[in-house]
């Protein structure tokens, strides 16, 4: 059933199309910094070498992914998250990469920059220094703060090093499978970190075990390792371009040598990476510039779309196209929910993104309130834009607890919410009596946002209405980034008034897409919307399906009847033109 922006249970906020458009005044315009002309244009970039064409794109036609079309998988790592799936009802951050080059204290600042991004992962951390042409790495599990102390950063001397921080995407969360990976081959030693996701992992890797490769990871980022080791081009950057033109999907990737430091940004450009660089002529790689700002580095650029970038003591930084591409296409999750409000991504401020997106929902998705609040944290931007909009005071009426870690020992009496109740707390001050405006960032199973309209309610609120700062999610991200399977997704299975009823609020609206894609404009092609619009530029071939053991060790997570210990086949083998969510099937971080 289609959904409609906006629905309510009161006469109170105003009906709206789903065609419905929006424009600002001349002097309402919401300024945004323009992407480079390069970035427009990929193709364009000035390059020493280029491969070939990029290879025509796959065609899909139908409205949703094709949810039957394969079993779901549901939470693909076999994770145990805090109190409960219900309670942590947001997509999960894929990665975070760091790679510096010519600096004494690379590590330390690698260690530094991990924690400006550890949002994007908090299950694992890892560092690899290069010193006297020796790759060092220290790994672990958990947050950047307790993976690394002082002795461990005193064993990664060197002036260059790369760093991860990892949510698991793909690959059970085992040490085994924290970055940044190591591996050694005839020409030496490579160390990799890698933010996306593979599609087409499982056929690479039945390739290259058919080859006589042995993997020690379930990780799809260690195939990437594999390709450049058997590769014969050179020099060594051309066996990384070699390597890359094989993979399908998502992947900005950090690579170190004993004196090379690569960085790796897909041909669509679906992840973050930029290149900044500190006053004492230190390159640095990140995935946001909020690293870079920490470290005290000056953002320079993004890594292009499709673009390499070797950086060496010879010859400085050069660039490499990798191969050309009709045009970007980026995660608009990155300005809806993942990258920090104090970064620039892919040209623009994440946080006049988001205050953009709560001034279009106050316009288009009015209603008679008395407070606007959001659900923190990452809904304040846009709570500030819409009640700016909205003429109507910003409070604090939820406060998160920043305390609350992997477990908490619930009492045997049970309390309702509990997991939701550790996190947030109203402020009934604020609430008491009030017709109340709730902004969040999105609504993925709904659970939350139900327990938070309930929470807030029995703090004494009038009346609450919910307003999301992004369109509804009807599909899975197969780009790097946990999302539940299409089954899973409220707004795949409901009405926009069926999940106002299922959450127990009195209006419910989302951004409208078409607003959406309005306010960015001509850069509004350069995103990716699949997750709103369930059509994805790059399409799994097909789907790979192990035996039980391998299954359970890859944290694959999905019913037995799905494995027969081969190949099942995926659309383009079948033909079939539409969209799909193949097995729930993501890769890497």
């Amino acid at each position: 059933m289609a959904a409609s922006p906006l629905s309510s249970s009161s006469a109170l906020s105003k009906p709206i199309s789903k065609h419905h458009s929006f424009s600002l005044n001349a002097h309402q315009k919401v300024p945004f910094p323009l992407l480079p002309k390069t970035l427009q244009k990929p193709s364009s970039f000035p390059c020493k070498h280029v491969l070939h064409p990029q290879k025509s794109q796959f065609t899909t036609s139908s409205k949703n992914p094709i949810s039957d079309f394969f079993s779901a998988n549901k939470n693909e790592d076999g994770l145990v998250p805090p109190f409960s799936d219900d309670d942590n009802d947001k997509p999960r951050e894929e990665c975070g990469v760091v790679g510096i080059f010519g600096d004494p204290e690379a590590s330390r600042l690698c260690y530094l920059a991990l924690h400006a991004l550890q949002h994007r992962g908090q299950e694992g951390a890892g560092i690899v220094a290069v010193n006297n042409n020796v790759l060092q790495s220290v790994t672990g599990v958990g947050l950047v703060s307790e993976v690394f102390n002082e002795s461990k950063l005193d064993q990664l001397p060197g002036e260059m090093a790369i760093g991860h921080v990892r949510y698991s995407t793909a690959g059970s969360s085992m040490l085994k499978n924290v970055q940044p990976f190591v591996a050694g081959y005839r020409f030496g030693s490579i160390g990799v970190a890698h933010n996306g996701n593979l599609v087409n992992y499982r056929a690479l890797r039945a390739m290259l075990e058919d080859n006589g490769s042995i993997f020690n990871t379930s990780s799809d980022t260690e195939v990437v390792l594999h390709l450049i080791a058997i590769s014969k081009a050179r020099p060594f950057f051309l066996r990384i371009v070699e390597a890359c033109e094989k993979l399908e999907g998502a992947y900005s990737m950090v690579f170190v040598t004993e004196d090379k430091l690569v960085a790796v940004r897909d041909p669509h450009g679906f992840r973050p990476l930029v290149m900044g660089r500190r006053s004492n002529g230190a390159v640095v790689f990140a995935s946001e510039t909020c690293a870079l700002d920490l470290i005290e580095a000056t953002y320079e650029r993004e890594v292009y779309p499709g673009e390499v970038l070797v950086v060496d003591k010879k010859d400085g930084v050069q660039s490499v196209c990798l191969m050309p591409h009709p045009e970007p296409k980026q995660c608009i999750f990155e300005h809806i929910y993942f990258a920090l409000p104090n970064s620039v991504v892919f040209g623009r401020s994440v946080y006049e993104s988001r205050h953009a997106f709560g001034e279009i929902l106050a316009t288009e998705a009015p209603v008679d309130c008395d407070v606007v609040i959001a659900v923190p944290d990452s809904g304040v931007v846009a709570a500030l834009g819409y009640a700016a909009k909205a003429g109507v005071p910003f409070q604090q009426g939820l406060i998160r607890s920043h305390y609350v870690g992997r477990t908490f020992i619930e009492p045997s009496q049970k309390i309702r919410d509990f997991g939701v109740k550790l996190k947030l707390s109203p402020v009934r001050g604020v609430l008491e009596g009030k017709r109340v405006v709730v902004v969040d960032d999105s609504i993925v199973r709904g659970t939350t946002s139900s327990k938070i309209v309930r929470l807030i309610k029995e703090a004494g609120a009038k009346e609450v209405h919910m307003r999301i700062a992004s369109p509804p999610i009807i599909g899975s991200c197969y780009y790097g980034v946990d999302t539940p399977s299409s089954e899973e997704l409220i707004s795949n299975r409901m009405s926009v008034e069926e999940i106002r009823e299922f959450i127990g609020c009195d209006s419910l609206a989302f951004l409208p897409f078409e607003s959406l894609k309005k306010m960015l404009g001509s850069e509004s092609p350069n995103f990716c919307y699949a997750c709103f619009s369930g059509k994805y530029p790059v399409m799994p071939r097909e789907v790979k399906v192990k035996r039980v053991g391998d299954f359970l060790d890859d944290g694959l997570n999905g019913p037995m009847d799905s494995i027969d210990g081969g190949w099942i086949q995926g659309p383009r083998d079948l033909n079939v033109e539409k969209e799909i969510d193949p097995l729930h099937q993501k890769s890497n971080i």
